[in-house]
């Protein structure tokens, strides 16, 4: 990546922090900041001193008009750095950072990041701009920072949603900016310069032993626009400093000498030149047209395909495509965007649920579908989001299990199919060291491949998603079914009920399942090497068992084995060891994901036309060889077919190529051509393939769930796993500590009975909690726990798990001697009860207990976070499948 050096160009750095608030609370460490950093930056070969500006404002007026004056007068770098009070609405809207006088819910008080900075520094005339964050929700910045041009770096100091600590550390600077000044003051060793890529890797090195106030890692964010380069923002190193080049010291020599007497002789022929030509300038300086606001197109896709997906709908915005004259849009001026696309995600099953429930979906939007609830209780504007123009899904099959879900008449939407935009082979992910024997990586049937992975061969678990909640997970169950023995798949048919049987017997559970293959393999990912990170979600992965082999795509093995970010895994530094490497093996005659654009027509809709007509030319341009073709097939998918009908190989740019992907481009692409009823009979197939299991969810509900936003995070999990109860899945709701026993610790509350199949009492009981029904003493989870494993193990069955979600074991001061040794024994006693444990404390996973209490009972710790609620699904989907415990 090439670095764009600034120095002697007219740089400036603006400082903005406020330490002292009339009605919030004081940051007496903020006040340090600025000079501290002013001081790191004039060091650095970058900065001179006249360069830097500090600004403490009191008002909105002040702190605008610095960013108006900085961004008017820089014409190389300009950095901007916030340090102070930010706040959020309650739906996590525009981040408002907050000057001396701001009062929170009065917004001319406080300064806008979207409306204010934003488009003040969309204007800015330097050539480059960085922009520092340090402030509570400063991830919430994110949001709107893709929609403007101006080639921009961001340097957020913590994830969205997240508060942090900033302002009471000892003198001498926040923790933050103390270790944003140490890296820019002092360098990164074997580095000639910091770049802003550099110092975002290296501050999240330093902060991974921090945890923001909600319990997560603390982890700085990065987002980049327009550029392609990396800015150089120190030329501090630890190593011998190189001399600075002459072209900058006279550069930096004009611009402080020869430049001020400069001006009065620019300004004066200036001005006789505008007297000169005045009339002739008046004309050409006319203002251009405002822009009419563009049509906003909401895509609704899958977790795995969101980022790319987004990043394809940011380049349609600035495309030609999308801003040049059509005809019969005539005014509409030259340049502006005709459209905007709102890109988000959710679970296969929850946008299953969407669709069938679609006049309540329309209802919401309109306002006129309050309290119309189904037998499930459905609400498709929380989950999964408002009501898309078009759904871009993994697979044809996750679209006719759509269509299948949805009323025969009656339904305001249509869906329409108007092909796909991208292929991924389905894959076999086999390490490195454990390759079958007469197995071939190309065109062996799912029989070859179970036969050569069984306990007689190389004994692999075989790990798929969730055929419920993933299209992956779906489509590789439709391959294991009905291409067992490698024959074509026609579009009729039924499933063996003894195959599929047998097939869900290969597969390893309990627990074994995902919400999706990129967090599959998220825990697959080793955890000991010098790449290894924290996940997103704030928790290291478990570490990759040489025994696993994972059910997913070819695009995501290819992610894994290249190291780049993967579910809830941050990119590492490079590829994996080969070693650490899995090999993708492609069964015989399975489909590979197709990705259709599903169009979306809702009946009522006033600019139906005019949305039909942005939806299909937005599809033509994903699939166009020089449109959207190039942005998905550099993220690792493959092209769809030319017009001639050829399949086009993956370009030179496509990570597919590298040798390190261990992918296999000879491998066909296998279009979809089963129907609709034989994709509902696999499902129904996959259901009689399970075993009854029961589920019992053991919540605190101590007052300390309410701080920090714990507790949202905390019901959306338990409501989560309640949508995964049916026929075949039975639960109970304990909670504790128990308000009736205030002094016995071993106390729980069963709010639900053990047993139960409705899951609206579930829902009512969560709904008590959440507006306040908390025990006000401290709740000992150890003790909690061991009643529910007693209760659990008084049944012989073995599908069966408990969900633990809880804030932080208070129990530990007053806790009778040898409490854990006997829980500890009581969950390896047989029959086993995985314990799956969501912790929202600040430690999150990484203590002794939590990871003992995972081994002990062969369960999971899952970090609280965005991604939470459906990690827990994903793993509960797998409790009552016939998989063997343990192989």
């Amino acid at each position: 990546m090439s670095e764009y050096d600034a120095r002697g160009k007219l740089n400036r750095a603006l400082l903005i922090g406020v330490h002292d608030y009339a009605t919030l609370t004081r940051l007496p460490a903020v006040e340090d900041n600025i000079a501290e950093l002013s001081r790191a930056l004039t060091a650095t070969d970058l900065f001179t001193a006249d360069e830097i500006k500090p600004c403490r404002p009191t008002e909105p007026e002040e702190l605008s008009q610095a960013l108006k004056t900085a961004a008017g007068e820089a014409r190389g770098l300009l950095l901007v750095y916030f340090s102070g009070h930010g706040w959020v609405g309650s739906d996590g809207g525009d981040l408002q950072l907050m000057v001396g006088g701001s009062v929170p819910r009065q917004s001319h008080t406080t300064v806008s990041w979207q409306d204010a900075v934003l488009s003040c520094l969309d204007s800015a005339r330097a050539e480059r701009v960085v922009i520092v964050l340090e402030c509570c929700y400063a991830g919430n910045a994110g949001g709107a920072f893709h929609s403007h041009r101006k080639p921009m770096s961001l340097l957020m100091a913590a994830q969205p949603n997240r508060r942090i600590f900033s302002g009471e550390e000892p003198a001498g600077g926040t923790l933050f900016t103390r270790a944003l000044v140490q890296i820019v003051e002092n360098g990164i060793p074997g580095r000639r310069f910091v770049t802003f890529e550099d110092l975002v890797r290296e501050l999240r090195v330093r902060l991974a032993g921090e945890r923001t106030p909600m319990g997560d890692v603390w982890e700085p964010r990065s987002a980049k626009q327009n550029t392609v380069d990396d800015v150089v923002l120190s030329f501090a190193t630890p190593e011998a400093r190189l001399p600075t080049p002459p072209r900058v010291r006279l550069r930096r020599l004009f611009n402080q000498h020869v430049r001020p007497r400069l001006k009065l002789l620019l300004a004066l022929v200036t001005a006789l030149a505008l007297i000169a030509t005045g009339l002739v300038v008046r004309q050409l300086l006319q203002p251009l047209p405002n822009c009419p606001p563009a049509l906003e197109l909401r895509l609704l896709t899958a977790p795995e395909a969101e980022p790319t997906l987004r990043q394809a709908a940011f380049d349609y915005e600035m495309s030609e495509a999308n801003t040049r004259p059509l005809q019969g849009e005539g005014d509409l001026p030259a340049g502006c965007r005709r459209a905007q696309i709102t890109v988000y995600s959710a679970a296969k099953d929850q946008i299953d649920q969407g669709f069938a429930a679609a006049v309540r979906w329309q209802g919401e939007a309109l306002g006129t579908g309050q309290g119309q609830q189904d037998d499930k209780g459905t609400d498709p504007l929380y989950r999964p989001g408002p009501q898309p123009d078009l759904w871009i899904p993994e697979s044809t099959a996750d679209y006719e299990e759509a269509r299948r879900g949805m009323p025969p008449a009656g339904s305001p939407a249509t869906l329409h199919n108007t092909g796909p935009v991208a292929y991924s082979p389905l894959v076999v992910g086999i390490p490195a060291g454990k390759r079958p024997a007469d197995v071939e990586r190309v065109g062996a049937s799912w029989q070859d491949l179970l036969t050569g992975t069984d306990s007689g061969h190389q004994d692999l678990k075989l790990l798929r998603p969730s055929p419920v909640l993933s299209g992956t997970g779906l489509l590789h169950t439709i391959g294991l079914y009905l291409a067992n023995d490698g024959s074509h798949i026609g579009s009729a048919g039924s499933p063996d009920p003894a195959l599929a049987e047998g097939a869900e017997q290969r597969l390893s559970a309990p627990g074994s399942q995902y919400a999706d293959s990129t967090e599959l393999l998220c825990s697959l990912r080793p955890a000991t090497g010098p790449d290894t990170v924290a996940t997103a979600t704030g928790q290291a992965p478990a570490g990759r068992d040489d025994r696993s082999a994972p059910l997913v795509s070819e695009k995501s093995l290819a992610d894994y084995n290249l190291g780049r970010a993967i579910g809830s895994c941050p990119a590492l530094g490079g590829p994996l060891a080969p070693d650490d490497r899995y090999v993708a093996y492609y069964p015989k005659n399975v489909p590979a994901l197709d990705h259709p654009l599903i169009r979306v027509d809702w009946r009522g809709a006033t600019d139906a036309t005019a949305r039909q007509a942005a939806v299909d030319r937005f599809a033509d341009w994903l699939r166009a060889p020089d449109g959207g073709r190039p942005v998905l097939t550099a993220q690792g998918y493959r092209p769809v077919p030319g017009k001639d009908g050829t399949d086009p190989a993956p370009p030179p740019g496509s990570p597919l190529r590298s040798s390190r992907a261990n992918a296999d481009l000879d491998a066909p692409v296998i279009p979809f051509t089963a129907g609709t009823d034989q994709v509902a009979r696999v499902l129904d197939g996959y259901d009689r393939a399970q075993k009854p299991s029961r589920l019992l969810l053991l919540m605190d509900t101590s007052t300390s769930m309410a701080d920090d936003g714990k507790l949202p995070v905390a019901l959306g999990a338990a409501g989560r796993a309640l949508e995964m109860v049916g026929a075949r899945h039975t639960y109970g709701l304990w909670t504790f500590p128990d308000r009736a026993h205030p002094g016995d610790p071993d106390a729980v509350r069963r709010v639900v009975r053990l047993g139960t199949v409705d899951p609206a009492p579930g829902k009512a009981a969560l709904d008590r909690i959440a507006k306040g029904d908390l025990v006000d003493h401290g709740a000992a989870m150890e003790e909690a726990l061991t009643a529910a494993v007693r209760e659990m193990k008084k049944s012989s069955g073995s599908n069966q798990a408990i969900v633990l979600i809880m804030d932080e074991d208070d129990g530990r001061l007053r806790r009778a001697a040898g409490v854990e040794q006997r829980l500890t024994a009581l969950l390896k006693e047989k029959p086993a009860v995985p314990v799956l444990t969501l912790v929202l404390g600040k430690a999150g996973c990484d203590t002794f207990v939590l990871q003992g209490l995972a081994g002990a009972s062969r369960g999971q710790c899952v970090p609280g976070g965005p991604q939470a609620p459906d990690l827990l699904a994903g793993l509960i989907a797998s409790i009552g499948t016939a998989g063997k415990e343990d192989r």
